[in-house]
């Protein structure tokens, strides 16, 4: 399989001149980007349309305050703007929500619920119903043309080490300085979370062990999954780990550890994406064995069973939606392509990651193949390469979703910001 290795010095487009976009987006010719909601709070997440005229936000709780939590329900004008936002239920994390025949889904940290809509109503007077439960963390929500339902969970942290060891299988911050973790064979994650799970929605409150089928492994940590209907298969951009340099300088250089990659995949059934055992090696083209597997940070991993990412992108640009354009309004190079959004990497590091920020497209041929990836939205985080840092950024994308117009809506978490972009004159 052919992997594409993406780099925004080797790939940026040359935006050409043409009238000024809202916030000075850059786009490309012909393509026109028009301010749709502002100020919705920087809990705004992901996004998924009903129909023409209603858009649902997925939030993710930042205060103690209800407000800031629970699903946005927005009403679009003809010009396709927000001219009514409403606000309803509890559930905060942020991550999954789709429609599916007509009923909104949206996941919590621990169950995926269902709402039902009655007429035209913006929002659903009905009751939730729980669909799946005891979902061990957040998950994003996938229906492919069968209509079964897919969540990905991932494995909590960058690394598989032992529970009474670092309070648990956690981020780098919670490991303790000159620990260097060892870990355990098989790692436990594995077993109940760190993949993807299948359902048949064939009766009410399905529990995730019990009721799902265990459809793949090795996912360390994922929010961009989709379906590609003409390529009848599931996709996802995985984060790569991080904190490899930090706990072996000896092995990886910082250099190298700017390398481990965020991974697109196909992901088809039984397939394995590598965590923990494992990671891409996006400038030398090769996957290696973990250093807290007996990895030596050089050595390629002579076993088959790791998938091989269709598109290997830089460390920390941060995947967190993607979609496969399905609409009719953009050329015909785009349909059946994905647009992904990288939020870029969260912290305020000297010189900080100028990677991600930015909407990619990835054209698909009709081979099913993956081509090369293109820049297709950039300028959220600012007009400088410095603007490019967690704490600098003046926007930074999150969802995205797509009208029954064709047209291209872009939700950002800095202040709840969102853009539609559309193709033609503006």
């Amino acid at each position: 399989m052919r992997t594409f290795i993406f780099g925004l010095t080797a790939m940026a487009f040359v935006h050409q001149a043409q009238a000024a976009e809202p916030d000075n987006l850059a786009l490309p010719p012909g393509f026109h980007a028009t301010l749709v909601a502002d100020g919705l709070g920087p809990f705004v997440r992901h996004l998924a349309f009903r129909d023409k005229q209603t858009l649902y936000i997925s939030t993710e709780r930042q205060t103690k305050d209800a407000a800031n939590a629970g699903i946005l329900a927005l009403h679009l004008d003809a010009q396709g703007k927000a001219d009514r936002v409403e606000h309803f239920s509890q559930i905060d994390n942020g991550t999954g929500i789709a429609f599916h025949d007509g009923a909104l889904y949206a996941a919590s940290a621990d169950t995926v619920y269902r709402f039902r809509f009655s007429g035209n109503e913006l929002v659903p007077s009905l009751a939730p119903e729980k669909i799946v439960k005891n979902v061990p963390s957040r998950t994003p929500i996938v229906f492919d043309d069968a209509g079964r339902l897919y969540l990905a969970v991932g494995g909590a942290g960058n690394f598989c080490v032992p529970a009474n060891a670092t309070e648990g299988i956690g981020p780098v911050s919670r490991l303790p300085p000159g620990y260097k973790p060892v870990g355990p064979m098989p790692c436990p994650a594995l077993a109940n979370r760190a993949g993807v799970w299948r359902f048949n929605l064939s009766k009410p409150e399905l529990d995730f062990l019990a009721d799902g089928e265990h459809f793949a492994t090795g996912v360390r940590d994922i929010n961009a999954v989709a379906w590609s209907r003409s390529m009848n298969s599931l996709y996802g951009v995985m984060y790569g780990r991080d904190g490899t340099n930090k706990f072996w300088p000896a092995l990886v250089s910082p250099a190298e550890d700017a390398s481990v990659s965020d991974e697109m995949f196909r992901i088809p059934m039984g397939a394995n994406l590598g965590w923990p055992y494992t990671y891409y090696d996006a400038a030398r083209h090769v996957r290696l064995k973990s250093p807290e597997y007996g990895g030596d940070g050089k050595t390629p991993v002579a076993s088959k069973e790791f998938s091989v990412p269709v598109v290997a992108f830089p460390a920390h640009v941060a995947p967190q939606a993607m979609l496969f354009y399905r609409g009719s309004l953009f050329p015909k190079r785009y349909q059946g392509g994905a647009f992904i959004a990288f939020h870029g990497a969260g912290g305020d590091q000297p010189g900080g990651h100028d990677d991600g920020y930015n909407i990619v497209f990835v054209p698909f041929g009709n081979n099913a193949k993956a081509a090369k990836p293109e820049v297709f939205a950039d300028g959220f985080a600012g007009p400088d390469k410095t603007d490019r840092n967690g704490t600098k950024a003046r926007y930074r994308p999150m969802g995205l979703a797509v009208n029954a117009d064709g047209s291209l809506y872009v939700a950002e978490s800095q202040k709840g910001r969102i853009w539609r972009i559309s193709y033609g004159p503006n």
